[in-house]
């Protein structure tokens, strides 16, 4: 989307058009589905949740938009990241309900290298939820998206120094954060990404 689609569409939202908000939709909605997707994995009715309160929060704070302060796609994406989070805050205290009480029924009948795996897939999207929006943004559009420093630069309207400089201290974030969930140190996200360094 072009700086005049997105001036439009902005505008429209201040003044409450209803075509501004299909356009909106028309060139957001599949991102955010996958942005709050990657947090929380392939429940789509988890998913439909939290991309439908996106979109009723970003529609209460439409007006209070501000281009001047960054892109359409930031302010949705740091909406979308913060309903994500609010889930999984939610749906971890449910699962320590059911986990406290499979160990009081003694036991869970699963293999050990199953609950691992799920378990370290958990801390990633942990982690990832506990960043701040901007860190978590540039991880996934660059390592789990495969976007280029240059594409997410001209996306974000800087320059690529600062998307690079940005990366990294969203890879150290990253790597403190899903330490504090595992205990170890986590592995880098030149290791985990299949193009490399970003």
């Amino acid at each position: 989307m072009d700086d005049q689609q997105e001036r439009l569409i902005a505008q429209g939202l201040r003044d409450g058009k209803s075509e501004a908000w299909q356009a909106l939709y028309d060139a957001y909605a599949e991102r955010v589905w996958r942005s709050v997707a990657r947090l929380l994995g392939a429940h789509a009715a988890d998913v439909a949740d939290v991309v439908q309160e996106t979109m009723l929060a970003a529609a209460r704070s439409a007006r209070a938009f501000d281009p001047a302060r960054g892109s359409l796609w930031a302010w949705l994406s740091g909406i979308a990241h913060n309903h994500a989070v609010l889930h999984l805050r939610k749906q971890a205290q449910r699962q320590r309900l059911v986990e406290s009480a499979a160990l009081r029924a003694g036991g869970n009948g699963q293999p050990i290298d199953v609950l691992e795996e799920a378990e370290l897939v958990e801390r990633v999207r942990a982690a990832l939820a506990n960043l701040l929006a901007d860190h978590a943004l540039v991880l996934t559009a660059r390592y789990l998206d495969g976007e280029s420093v240059s594409s997410i630069a001209l996306r974000e309207r800087t320059t690529e120094v600062a998307i690079r400089s940005r990366l990294a201290r969203a890879r150290q974030a990253f790597r403190i954060a899903l330490g504090d969930f595992t205990g170890l140190d986590a592995p880098s996200a030149e290791k985990l990404s299949p193009g490399g360094r970003g």
